[in-house]
């Protein structure tokens, strides 16, 4: 069960909305690993509004490869009470915060709200039919090519669809393992930003020879210029170098989709809206996440309706997840219960 940090409370009448924080912590079934290490949990921030009849929530995951502390998302969150006892909404939101964890968490957290005062669901307030399941990728933690093959074959009979983590050197033994090791799967990688230049010709090519659909993130940020100048024997997908609609343009002729993620967007209503810019653009869409529980994966459930990929495999590498929770079953992800979110 999750451990509980510092919960802090800020309410100004009981009629009007209370904002409540939380710091939570959730082990991860044996560790998570890829190109810049391990870990063993994952640390989450939980948002709840509340009118003392509805209540809403929202999660993130503070990632201190984007420049994020739990600390310092907790005192972001913390500085929008006044906000969020006014009855402002998400506009307001994303004019006080930047995108990341903190707007994120405060975002889906109005969201739920809504939909819970409304009485209407998240994907009706979106404009959007009654979700459906997706097809969810399931991590393959970067480790020794033989490791990995076996954890492949243990994982592929489940789910079709495996994302296999990538490190640079040993990437080729790995790939190949893995595509004998599980013929019949569909495989997707992330490099994390492993690999190099020089490097980058003779990875792709392992990689169309093993059969794998997408790359994520070759490059690392702002080294990626390359990728426009040569072709893409597979296609290439951004992450670390695009988090919002802002950033679409820059990459747009560089990678051939994006992965969005609400933590890195700021939320769902960013999200939504990068996607439709990226579908302009013509890039394809990944539906990603941080290492969270189901709370965080729900609201990207909306998102994912119309991906070309979705990795929202996160609650299933937690040692255990919240309840109620998503159900996972036959290699895809089930819509959320309202009494979870939204």
């Amino acid at each position: 069960m999750p451990v509980g940090e510092g919960q802090r409370e800020a309410s100004e009448a009981p009629s009007r909305r209370s904002l409540k924080v939380s710091v939570e912590r959730w082990p991860i079934r044996g560790s998570f690993t890829l190109a810049r290490g391990s870990k063993q949990e994952a640390v989450v921030v939980v948002v709840v509004i509340k009118d003392g009849v509805h209540t809403g929530r929202g999660e993130c995951v503070p990632y201190a490869r984007y420049g994020e502390s739990v600390a310092e998302v907790v005192r972001a969150i913390e500085a929008c009470a006044g906000l969020i006892t006014a009855g402002d909404g998400r506009e307001a939101l994303a004019a006080r915060l930047p995108p990341g964890g903190a707007r994120n968490a405060l975002d889906c957290a109005l969201w739920d709200y809504e939909a819970k005062s409304t009485g209407r669901s998240a994907a009706e307030l979106a404009g959007l039919p009654a979700l459906k399941p997706v097809e969810t990728a399931l991590t393959i933690s970067l480790g020794a090519p033989e490791e990995m093959a076996a954890r492949a074959t243990a994982a592929a009979s489940r789910y079709p669809l495996l994302k296999l983590k990538l490190g640079g050197e040993g990437d080729e033994a790995r790939l190949a393992a893995v595509r004998q090791a599980v013929p019949k799967a569909r495989l997707i990688a992330d490099a994390n930003e492993a690999w190099r230049p020089q490097d980058l010709e003779r990875l792709l090519r392992a990689a169309a020879a093993a059969g794998v659909e997408l790359i994520e993130q070759p490059l690392p940020a702002g080294e990626d210029g390359t990728l426009a100048r040569m072709a893409h024997p597979v296609p290439l997908c951004a992450d670390e170098s695009v988090h919002d609609r802002k950033g679409l343009a820059a990459i747009a002729h560089r990678y051939d989709a994006v992965n969005i993620k609400l933590d890195k967007a700021g939320g769902l209503t960013e999200a939504l809206a990068t996607a439709a810019e990226a579908r302009a653009l013509g890039l394809k869409l990944m539906v990603g996440c941080m290492v969270g529980t189901s709370l965080a994966m729900a609201p990207a459930l909306l998102l994912a309706q119309g991906a070309d990929w979705v990795d929202l495999d996160g609650p299933l590498l937690l040692a255990q997840d919240r309840e109620p929770g998503l159900a996972y079953e036959g290699g895809k992800v089930f819509p959320a219960s309202p009494a979870l979110w939204g």
